[in-house]
């Protein structure tokens, strides 16, 4: 690990996965600080709210509370991770499909933050098919939810469900 070096793991995080508590896992292992960025996500619907998805993430990386924090962005992600001095940004990818997006945001993300590397982590084998749209689209239908996601996620998921009238 590079001493002192911050990474940045962006994403709406709409809900946390273990795919994603997978690959903040596996970012402590190579960098000193992990900044968890749920963004406010003005381009997507979110179903849960800004600050129900940072307290999901915020229990969601208790573990390594020591490296990791929680903060929300919005606007350019350029502008959040320069602001917070980080050195490298963080994806995950789950399967080839993920990478031509993926590889096209790099591209971008180098052009406006020349200085910051993009480093591609892949969740364990068990986790790699899991995504937020597939579990909120799980959880909405009144299926099972608690392979994918952590206990506080399920909770809260089951109770937005109530609440949406959806049971």
């Amino acid at each position: 690990m590079s001493s002192n070096v911050i990474a940045v793991y962006p994403g709406t995080f709409d809900p946390i996965t273990l795919g994603h508590e997978d690959v903040v896992r596996r970012a402590t292992q190579l960098f000193s600080k992990v900044i968890v960025a749920v963004a406010a996500g003005h381009h997507k619907k979110a179903l849960f709210t800004l600050e129900e998805r940072m307290d999901m993430a915020r229990k969601a990386v208790a573990p390594f509370s020591d490296q990791v924090t929680v903060e929300s962005f919005s606007g350019l992600l350029r502008d959040f991770v320069v602001a917070r001095g980080g050195k490298a940004m963080v994806r995950g990818l789950r399967a080839v499909t993920d990478f031509d997006y993926e590889f096209q945001l790099a591209g971008m993300n180098r052009s406006l933050m020349p200085d910051v590397e993009t480093v591609f982590l892949t969740p364990s084998d068990k986790y790699q098919f899991i995504s937020s749209t597939f579990v909120r689209e799980i959880a909405m239908l009144g299926g099972e939810v608690h392979k994918f996601v952590s206990r506080n996620v399920q909770d809260s998921l089951l109770a937005k469900v109530r609440s949406l009238g959806r049971e």
